[in-house]
């Protein structure tokens, strides 16, 4: 007999649960969306009238739920990552930007949006699959946005996610710390999420730990090396009164506030996430 809707999300939610997925219920739906190629929204429409899956769907559905079972992130399964109001294309290769990174991006749209020039420059270093970047060009639209991206694995994703946006990013293949030497002096916002885990910190998430890119990741032996880098570089790209943004572990933010005065910037100061956890630090050029 052919499986119904919502039996299917129950048998789905139990084999996730099984494997201590925290959002088994939740992934069930939005992998069974992907399967039928609907909205989640539909789903729950679907499960009240009593809709039946094919074969083929259901079949479908087993495979997903296989994939998802082994902890292989929900976003490389249906290739999407909602991020603010985008919807970006991730997989292998390229770390999944979290909610928490949402935050984050408002900050560098605040300091952007305050801005009094009629174009300002914003710098997204290690841009991934471009999602502050990209929220930052379609939330601003009259700045002027570049991505930095060192990895070509990574750099496939940011790509395809400036194409099927439309926004206006330009990319550039490089290191963050000596990349966009024509601007130096001429930007307004540098934000970054880099690679902050320390080494020997094994992330305790399986979805991250065996799936996100470890150049993405392990920032060196306390897991600064990429924001000492970043610190120096900002500094040449701002002007003076410019802002940098720097996400960041919960328990890092000390430790980033001293070295940011350190090289000499100002009123370094650490915001919360939602969960009231530390996660990113600004300080003024």
């Amino acid at each position: 007999m052919t499986l119904g809707v919502g039996d299917a999300l129950q048998q789905g939610r139990a084999a996730l649960d099984q494997v201590g997925i925290p959002s088994a219920g939740a992934d069930a739906e939005l992998l069974l969306a992907h399967v039928l190629e609907v909205g989640r929204g539909e789903i729950a429409v679907k499960a009240i009238v009593g809709t039946v899956l094919t074969e083929a769907q259901e079949l479908a559905f087993e495979s997903v739920l296989a994939r998802r079972a082994t902890r292989e992130p929900l976003q490389h399964i249906t290739g999407l990552a909602p991020f603010r109001h985008l919807v970006l294309h991730v997989g292998p290769g390229v770390f999944v930007p979290r909610p928490e990174t949402e935050g984050v991006a408002q900050i560098a749209i605040d300091a952007l949006s305050a801005r009094a020039e009629p174009q300002p420059v914003a710098v997204d270093l290690g841009t991934g699959s471009g999602a502050l970047a990209l929220a930052m060009a379609t939330e601003v639209s009259r700045a002027r946005v570049y991505a930095v991206e060192l990895s070509p694995a990574a750099a496939v994703w940011t790509r395809r996610n400036i194409a099927s946006t439309g926004a206006d990013v330009t990319l550039v293949e490089g290191d963050m710390a000596s990349a966009l030497p024509e601007l130096d002096g001429a930007v307004q916002v540098v934000v970054s999420n880099p690679p902050y885990i320390p080494l020997g910190m094994v992330p305790r998430d399986p979805e991250v730990r065996l799936f996100d890119p470890e150049l993405a990741l392990y920032g060196g032996v306390d897991g600064l090396d990429l924001v000492r880098a970043l610190s120096q570089r900002a500094l040449a790209l701002l002007v003076p009164g410019g802002t940098l943004v720097i996400e960041h572990g919960e328990e890092q933010g000390p430790a980033i506030r001293e070295l940011l005065s350190r090289d000499g910037w100002r009123g370094a100061a650490t915001h919360e996430d939602l969960t009231r956890r530390d996660r990113a630090t600004t300080a003024v050029r």
